[in-house]
């Protein structure tokens, strides 16, 4: 029975799956965006979110942490640097999910998994909506174009009588 067991094994024992979530967690902090299954990116975001978290605050300690999990310097440096700028002032959800489809080989879900504040195209996007929020007032009543021509048909046979 599986009591108490709430995150995806991925088929894979312990060992081999930190292995894999930490050098999938390298290559997003790296590029910003993989691809990979819906599955993988799931459970990529419960492993790397708490680690992006740390970044927030250089210490020492964080530094530390993290690299017990990554052990990799370079992926250490880029995130403390760069990417612990941009989210700032984000309270958490630092990865999006994007549903591609399924793969030809096999089937599987795949999807991207991207760093939030990396992504230049919904930026522009949310910047180019923020511009476009300008009120309009509704225009006047104008009468309607059949309306017209009766009052200046009433117009006209007033001065014939006379």
């Amino acid at each position: 029975m599986r009591h108490n067991k709430k995150f995806n094994h991925l088929g894979r024992k312990k060992a081999h799956r930190d292995a894999l979530l930490a050098n999938m967690t390298i290559s997003l902090i790296m590029h910003k965006r993989i691809v990979t299954t819906l599955a993988k990116a799931k459970a990529l975001r419960v492993y790397a979110e708490p680690l992006i978290n740390r970044a927030k605050e250089d210490t020492m300690a964080n530094r530390r942490l993290v690299f017990s999990y990554l052990q990799n310097k370079e992926a250490i440096k880029e995130l403390f640097n760069d990417v612990a700028q941009k989210i700032a002032d984000r309270p958490g959800g630092y990865t999006r999910i994007l549903k591609l489809g399924n793969r030809l080989g096999d089937n599987a879900k795949t999807c991207f998994i991207e760093l939030v504040d990396y992504n230049e195209a919904m930026l522009k996007e949310k910047a180019g909506a923020k511009t476009k929020t300008t009120r309009r007032s509704r225009k006047k009543a104008t009468p309607k174009p059949a309306e017209a021509p009766a009052a200046e048909a009433v117009e006209a046979k007033a001065p014939a009588a006379e």
